[in-house]
């Protein structure tokens, strides 16, 4: 009868252990990628200021794109496979957007600025899309930004300049106030890409139409993060 009850008891702390590893592991891993809008009340949802140095050269900060909707992507130009794969998704699902997309402006963020400058970034993202932009800085600057997003990426040292750089590959959609509305598996059709952006655009227009007026009311972030 003793072991009966000392083995009941191993089988409840088993299961509260086990609870909250998989509560901790839902809360460090994205959910896989569907697309679908979650609403959420975390203080650090991803997103938020940022100050780089556009394709043009021009400096840039989150202001300069107020009013749009934003795609944007983290990768680097060297980069094998998954980039172009991913921007070229993008390049498809602007296009299924049709007038949609007029309100859209895809980015790509380089995590690897000692190569990709906005010279090479701009030949790049010419390749993709014409209206994409590409965005590079310091590598204090390039930190920032992926740190704001959530975004991991570690240069893997080769000794010369052909080195791979790891990443996640998260595409992010935010709304016109920079929020991030959702974000989307990097290898996602571009048909299951432009339906997530549609229904995240839908509800986002239809929360600003039915936002009281009378009171300012504190911006809500519409997406769980992804930590890394």
């Amino acid at each position: 009868m003793r072991y009966g009850r000392i083995g009941a008891v191993v089988a409840v702390i088993f299961a509260i252990l086990a609870g909250e590893w998989l509560w901790l592991k839902s809360e460090s891993n994205p959910p896989r990628g569907d697309g679908e809008p979650v609403i959420t009340t975390r203080a650090a949802a991803p997103g938020g200021p940022f100050s780089l140095i556009d394709h043009a050269g021009l400096p840039v900060t989150e202001r300069a794109y107020r009013g749009k909707y934003l795609l944007m992507v983290f990768g680097y130009t060297n980069c094998p496979d998954v980039c172009p794969t991913t921007l070229n998704s993008i390049a498809a699902t602007m296009e299924l957007l049709g007038p949609d997309a007029e309100a859209i402006q895809p980015l790509f963020v380089t995590v690897d600025p000692d190569r990709d400058t906005p010279e090479v970034l701009a030949e790049y993202v010419a390749a993709f899309h014409p209206r994409m932009i590409g965005l590079t800085g310091s590598a204090e600057q390039i930190r920032q930004v992926a740190q704001a997003y959530r975004v991991y990426y570690s240069k893997v040292e080769t000794g010369d300049d052909t080195y791979p750089v790891d990443h996640s590959a998260y595409v992010y959609f935010a709304g016109p106030d920079g929020a991030v509305l959702t974000y989307l598996k990097h290898d996602a059709a571009p048909e299951a890409m432009a339906a997530a952006i549609e229904k995240a655009m839908a509800a986002a227009m239809e929360k600003a139409t039915t936002r009281p007026t009378s009171a300012a009311q504190p911006a809500q972030s519409a997406a769980i993060p992804p930590k890394t």
